[in-house]
């Protein structure tokens, strides 16, 4: 079984149908900045279109969104945003959104000690999860991160700048999560370990960026693709 995963949609959905085996998946995983500083109108005709690649959609809003798609994607049952859902026997996701200040003003942005208590919180409701429904095995953990982790690639800006978060990072290092999936820095597209950790950025996905992750005779795999 596999799922895919596409970051930063910013409106922009129709490469969704390009995606090879996008409409097999067992599901799609919209993992933030959905609309441009858009409300829930603008949420709406994403998911619509997004829904005629893959009915199965997960989705989190990105800093970019307003918190109305918030509410949006849990109004519709789909909202990952600090929130954890079972993919599979033993697979666990768990979501954060938003992002840490940026010098635009965007509309969902949180200190970075609220994101860090946020990824905190939401790890344990994972780890709850995965007690509770898969209590005789070995669980894998896959966090779906809006904000990249600081002093990668996957956080430097054309600039230079790396500007992601100190917490997101930390949280990568101590816990260990299999697959991190992030984005916010678009042209930081690209993948790197931290420690065991497999950590990818997708990109913007109007350039054709996308994760796919797959769970194979126990094996838990993410590959970074493109159109």
């Amino acid at each position: 079984m596999y799922w895919i995963a596409v970051g930063d949609v910013h409106e922009s959905i129709g490469m969704l149908n390009s995606i090879p085996g996008v409409r097999q998946a067992e599901g799609l995983i919209l993992t933030g900045d959905l609309t441009n500083r858009g409300r829930a109108d603008k949420a709406k005709r994403v998911l619509e279109q997004a829904k005629s690649a893959n009915k199965n959609l997960l989705a989190q809003m990105g800093n970019m969104d307003h918190a109305e798609v918030g509410e949006l994607l849990t109004r519709r049952g789909i909202n990952i945003h600090r929130q954890a859902r079972l993919l599979a026997p033993g697979l666990v996701l768990m979501g954060v959104g938003w992002s840490t200040p940026t010098p635009f003003g965007t509309p969902s942005e949180i200190a970075e000690a609220e994101l860090t208590r946020w990824i905190a919180e939401t790890h344990r409701l994972a780890l709850d999860l995965a007690a509770s429904a898969w209590p005789q095995g070995k669980t894998r953990l896959v966090a779906v991160i809006h904000t990249p982790p600081l002093n990668t690639a996957l956080d430097r800006t054309s600039g230079g700048a790396h500007v992601g978060s100190a917490g997101v990072r930390a949280f990568i290092e101590n816990v260990q999560p299999e697959v991190v999936i992030c984005g916010h820095i678009h042209e930081a597209q690209g993948q790197e370990r931290l420690g065991h950790s497999h950590v990818l950025n997708p990109g913007l996905l109007a350039e054709g960026g996308y994760v796919r992750l797959s769970l194979t005779d126990g094996q838990l795999r993410a590959s970074l693709e493109r159109v």
